[in-house]
C-alpha cells in the first residue's frame, strides 16, 4: 500500500517505521528541511520538504493515488485540514491526530464534515488503557476474554503458589493443554519462552480452550475482590488527566487533580464535574501527605514530564499506594520502570501507533477487545503459503523474543503449540507481540497482497 505521512515528528516516524517493516510504500511530508534530510539517511521512504496545507503539494505527489494519509503533526487543526484536502483530491483513506478536548466533544460532526475516516488521539487513547486497567479489573467478574475456540485468563500467580520458580518448560505439567502468553512484570509486560520463569508478585496470561480455562479460573479468580475503586489521584491535568478524571468520575470514584498551573485549573474546575481540583507542585512531599496519599485505591502520574511521573510513581508505590500508573514516552526508561516496582508504565507513542497501524491494517482482528495492559497486542490471522512462519515447526522459526505463537485453530480443533508445532495453510493463528516492537510484527507479517488478514 501507499502511504503518505504528514509530519515527521515521533509519531509520524515511528508510524513510518511499522509501515516498512510491512513492505508498504511511504512518503513523509515535513516543512523542516533537516528533519527531512536526517529522515532520508535512515528510513527508506519519499520524503517532501513543503507544506502539505498547499493542495499543490498533494496534486504534485499524486495523493489520489494512496491508500492512506496520516496527519501527524502537533497541530489538531492542520492535521484536519490536510486529511480533509487528502480526501476531497481523492486519497482512499485519511486518518487524521486530534487532541484538544474541545474538538473531541464534537468529533464527529468534524469527522462527517471534513471526510475524515479515522480520528487518533494519544490523550484518549492511553486514558482508555489506564481506565480499563483502574475500573474494569474492579468489575471484571472472572477475567476470561474469549474468542473462537480459545479463553484467555489473567490471575496472580499466588493463587496458583505450585508454579512460582518454575519455567515455561515445565509449567505444562501443572496446566495440560495452556499456555503462559504474557506476564505482567513491575508494571512490564514481557513475553515469555522456554527458559523464562514464573516470580511470587507476577500477574500472568494463560490461553487455552474454554472448559481447562473455566475450571482453572474457579481455582485461582479470587471473588468479589474487585468491587470498591473509591479514591483516585491523578497527578498532572493535562489532556491526559483531563480525560481520565472525567472516566473515572463517571464510573462512580472520588477523583483528585493536582496541577501546578493555576490557568489549567480554572480550565478543569470549569470543565470538569464532581472532580477536586488542586493548584499545587505535587513534587512537595507535604503536599501530597495533607492530600491523603496515604488513603488513595490508585495514583497516576500524567504530567508532562517523564522524570516527574516515574519520581512520583516511586513516592507513591513507597507510600503502599496499591495501584501505580505512570505515562512514560521515553522507551529508554523501561528497564528503570520495571525496576521500581510501578504497576503499570504506558507509552502513548506505542499505543497511537498500534492504533494507527491496526486500522491500516483494518482487515486484522484483536483477539480480545483491548490491550494487555497497553504493551501486548493479541491478533488472530490466517495462515497462507506466503507466509514466513508456516511449514517449519516454531522452534526452527527464530522468532523474536516480543513475539508469540499463542494457539492455532485448525478446524474443529485448537492447538496450543510447543517448538515442534507447525503451522499450516489456512489455520488461523493467535499471536501475541510487544506493541514496542511493532515493525518486527509487521515484517513477519507482512501484507503484500499475497494473504489476507481474518475478517471479523
Amino acid at each position: 500500500m501507499k502511504v503518505a505521512i504528514v509530519g515527521a515528528g515521533k509519531l509520524g516516524m515511528k508510524v513510518a517505521e511499522a509501515l516498512l517493516g510491512g513492505d508498504h510504500s511511504v512518503t513523509i511530508i515535513d516543512t523542516n528541511e533537516a528533519w527531512t534530510e536526517k529522515i532520508n539517511s535512515i528510513l527508506d521512504v519519499m520524503t517532501v520538504t513543503a507544506n502539505a496545507k498547499e493542495i499543490k503539494v498533494l496534486k504534485q505527489i499524486d495523493i489520489s493515488s494512496y491508500d492512506f494519509l496520516v496527519a501527524t503533526t502537533g497541530d489538531d487543526e492542520v492535521n484536519i485540514v490536510v486529511s480533509a484536502f487528502a480526501k476531497k483530491l481523492g486519497c482512499s483513506k485519511v486518518i487524521a491526530r486530534v487532541r484538544d478536548p474541545e474538538h473531541m466533544q464534537q468529533i464527529d460532526f468534524i469527522k462527517d464534515l471534513m471526510g475524515i475516516d479515522y480520528i487518533v488521539n494519544p490523550d484518549l487513547g492511553i486514558t482508555v488503557e489506564i481506565y480499563k486497567y483502574l475500573a474494569e479489573k474492579y468489575t471484571l467478574s472472572n477475567g476470561i476474554f474469549s474468542s473462537g475456540l480459545a479463553s484467555l485468563l489473567e490471575f496472580y500467580v499466588t493463587k496458583l503458589p505450585e508454579i512460582i520458580g518454575m519455567s515455561m518448560r515445565d509449567i505444562s505439567s501443572l496446566m495440560p493443554n495452556m499456555l503462559v502468553i504474557a506476564i505482567s512484570r513491575s508494571g512490564k509486560v514481557i513475553i515469555p519462552h522456554g527458559d523464562t520463569c514464573i516470580e511470587e508478585d507476577d500477574i500472568i496470561y494463560v490461553i487455552g480452550e474454554k472448559e481447562p480455562i473455566l475450571k482453572l479460573a474457579e481455582k485461582v479468580h479470587e471473588k468479589g475482590k474487585y468491587t470498591d475503586l473509591q479514591k483516585v489521584m491523578i497527578i498532572g491535568g493535562g489532556k491526559t488527566g483531563f480525560y481520565l478524571a472525567r472516566m473515572l468520575a463517571e464510573f462512580g470514584a472520588a477523583v483528585k487533580i493536582i496541577e501546578k498551573s493555576k490557568d489549567r485549573c480554572h480550565y478543569l474546575s470549569t470543565h470538569l464535574d464532581d472532580v477536586m481540583i488542586l493548584h499545587g507542585d505535587a513534587t512537595d512531599l507535604s503536599l501530597l501527605e495533607e492530600e491523603n496519599l496515604d488513603g488513595m485505591d490508585a495514583v497516576v502520574t500524567a504530567t508532562g514530564f517523564d522524570e516527574d511521573n516515574l519520581l512520583l510513581a516511586l513516592t507513591a508505590k513507597q507510600h503502599k499506594v496499591e495501584d501505580v500508573i505512570a505515562k512514560v514516552s521515553k522507551t529508554s526508561y523501561v528497564e528503570i520502570i520495571s525496576a521500581m516496582g510501578i504497576d503499570m508504565a504506558l507509552n502513548p507513542l506505542d499505543i497511537t501507533t498500534n492504533d494507527i497501524i491496526r486500522y491500516v491494517q483494518s482487515s486484522r482482528t484483536v483477539v480480545s477487545s483491548q490491550l494487555i495492559q497497553g504493551q501486548a497486542e493479541i491478533v488472530e490471522v490466517i495462515a497462507t503459503s506466503h507466509m514466513k512462519i508456516i511449514d517449519e515447526p516454531l522452534k526452527n522459526l527464530n522468532l523474536p523474543d516480543t513475539f508469540l505463537v499463542a494457539a492455532i485453530h485448525r478446524g474443529n480443533k485448537l492447538i496450543i503449540p510447543n517448538g515442534d508445532t507447525i503451522i499450516r495453510e489456512d489455520d488461523r493463528v493467535i499471536i501475541i507481540s510487544l506493541i514496542s516492537d511493532l515493525k518486527v510484527t509487521e515484517k513477519l507479517l507482512k501484507d503484500n497482497g499475497r494473504f489476507s488478514f481474518l475478517r471479523k
